[in-house]
This record gives C-alpha cells, sequence and structure tokens, in this order.
C-alpha cells in the first residue's frame, strides 16, 4: 500500500498512544494532587491568619482576648464561645447582630431566635482539606456524662448520626476546624482552670502569657475525624460541649492514638497553629511531646524554639 492511499493509523499505533497519555496521566496526578494539597493548607494558613488578626483587635478593643466560653458556670448559660465574639471583626456584623440580646433566655445558644446564628457556617472557620458536612446535629448528654472521658479515646462521629454514649438530638449547628489552646490541663476536670490561652470565663490579657508571645500557642486546627468542633460555643448539656470550643495538647498532633479534644488535620506531617503574636506555623505531627507541651501553656516557664 502506498503512502498516499493510507487513511487511518494502525492498531499498534493507537496503543502507543494511549500508553504515552497513560503515563503521562500517572506523571502529572500525583503532581496536581500536590498542588491542591498545598493551594489548601495555604488557605488553611491564612484563615488561622485571619483569626490572628481578629484576636488582636478584640484585645487591643476590649483590653483582652475573649474567654473560651462566657457562661455562669462551666457547663451553664448561655456558653458563647470565644470565635463568636470575632465574628465582628472578621467582618461578620450582620451574622453578630443575630443574637439576641436578652437573657435568660433569649440570649441561650439554644433559643429559636439564634437558630441562623447557630447554623451558619463560617468559611474562616473552616479548613477546605476538611471534607465534612459543615453542619451537624448536637446530641445531649448521655447517661455517662457525654461519652467517652478524660484521657479515653472518643470513637468518630459518622455524619449527622449520634456519636457513641450520646444522648437524644438536640439542634443542628456549624462546624469549625479551629480550637482556642486550653492547655494541658483535662478540660472536663478543671474547665476554669486552663493553663493556655483559653477557659470558661478565661479573658486573658497578653501581659499575662509569661513565656511570651511568640512561644504561646493560643488556636489550632481540629479536624473532624474524631468529632465535629463547634464555633458558636459550650452548649449547655450537650455532648462534648466544652472539648467542642477549646482543645488541649494532651497529645502531639495527628497522633494515632487521638482523642476527641486534641488537636489534629487533614494535612500531612502536621497541623497549622497561631502564636499569640499572631504568626502562623505549622507544627509537624513529630515534635517532641514536652516541646509540645511547653508551647500550649502560656506560664510554664520553659525556654521553647520553633525550628
Amino acid at each position: 500500500m502506498s503512502p498516499a492511499s493510507r487513511k487511518a493509523i494502525t492498531l499498534i499505533e493507537l496503543l502507543v498512544v494511549i500508553g504515552i497519555i497513560g503515563v503521562l496521566i500517572a506523571l502529572l496526578l500525583p503532581a496536581i494532587q500536590a498542588a491542591r494539597g498545598a493551594a489548601r493548607r495555604l488557605q488553611c494558613q491564612n484563615n488561622v491568619r485571619q483569626l490572628g488578626i481578629a484576636l488582636h483587635g478584640h484585645h487591643s478593643a476590649m483590653r483582652s482576648l475573649p474567654s473560651g466560653w462566657e457562661a455562669d458556670s462551666p457547663r451553664g448559660e448561655p456558653g458563647w464561645g470565644w470565635a463568636t465574639y470575632l465574628l465582628p471583626y472578621l467582618e461578620q456584623q450582620n451574622l453578630a447582630a443575630s443574637m439576641t440580646d436578652a437573657w435568660p433566655p433569649g440570649r441561650a445558644i439554644g433559643h429559636p431566635n439564634n437558630r441562623r446564628l447557630r447554623e451558619t457556617p463560617v468559611g474562616t472557620y473552616l479548613c477546605p482539606s476538611d471534607s465534612a458536612p459543615k453542619i451537624f446535629t448536637l446530641h445531649q448528654r448521655g447517661d455517662g456524662g457525654g461519652g467517652a472521658g478524660p484521657g479515653q479515646s472518643a470513637a468518630a462521629q459518622v455524619g449527622n448520626g449520634p456519636p457513641p454514649g450520646a444522648g437524644p438530638p438536640m439542634f443542628r449547628v456549624a462546624r469549625a476546624n479551629y480550637a482556642g489552646v486550653f492547655g494541658r490541663n483535662v478540660i472536663e476536670n478543671q474547665p476554669s482552670f486552663g493553663d493556655g490561652a483559653f477557659y470558661h470565663n478565661s479573658r486573658l490579657r497578653f501581659a499575662s502569657i509569661r513565656d511570651g508571645l511568640s512561644n504561646t500557642v493560643i488556636v489550632g486546627e481540629r479536624s473532624s475525624r474524631l468529632g465535629f468542633p463547634a464555633w458558636i460555643g459550650s452548649v449547655p448539656g450537650a455532648h462534648r460541649s466544652m472539648a467542642r470550643v477549646v482543645a488541649r495538647g494532651g497529645r502531639v498532633p495527628n497522633d494515632v492514638l487521638g482523642e476527641f479534644d486534641d488537636f489534629s488535620s487533614y494535612h500531612p506531617f502536621g497541623a497549622n497553629f497561631l502564636l499569640a503574636d499572631g504568626s502562623v506555623r505549622m507544627i509537624g505531627d513529630e515534635i517532641s511531646l514536652p516541646v509540645y507541651q511547653a508551647l500550649v501553656t502560656r506560664s510554664g516557664g520553659e525556654t521553647v524554639t520553633l525550628p
């Protein structure tokens, strides 16, 4: 057959082209996924940086950081969390204005007038690497006091189903991926005596962070792997209510034995944290526990240098 009469490629040529395309895809796909992961990590870092700006703005205006959660008792009313008080500093004035003024009972988080407030996802509070539902159903505390106790691993909450040990459903709330640093202490045992930056009715001033603003982390990432954090606050009567708004440095980030109240992320090798000076660092999961716990406390007297 002469070259002039040839009108199609052969089967072998077609298979060669398909093979080349397959090899190119195999080479490019990991690079594309890595680029997407890096972009999500940078967006998460930007979210944490915005939280730092908002916290410094709150401190300048109110002469203190917001409380970890504000209530008449650690598990009492109303329970609004630190992230709620940052809304005006994150260009969320309209959402903040939806909070009812009269309490009791109007200011209670569960009040019907506050439905829009508690069910609205805020982009700055969400890590793009966490694909869990942005709104979840909160459940009451179970007979055992709300599921896994201090120092016990908590099984993951799947979708909007009830977590292990929880009671009947209450209402829906928006998820978050960032929690205030409670410190090293067990949250349920000493809710009003965290040795970090955020705890019950804390209202901490930067001057109280004696370890130094550049040596103390005050906000960190919380993934939904072991349960859903919530930015709205500590809802009275809810399952693991206090540990949804603050977290502790009981284990290093992303520890395989992590508990519900530990810091974690869906980023490889670590999680993003905000230092009190406003800078953002990713703390790797290979960090030693003593160094990590020195970072989460405000006045431990340790000398810590981040790499």
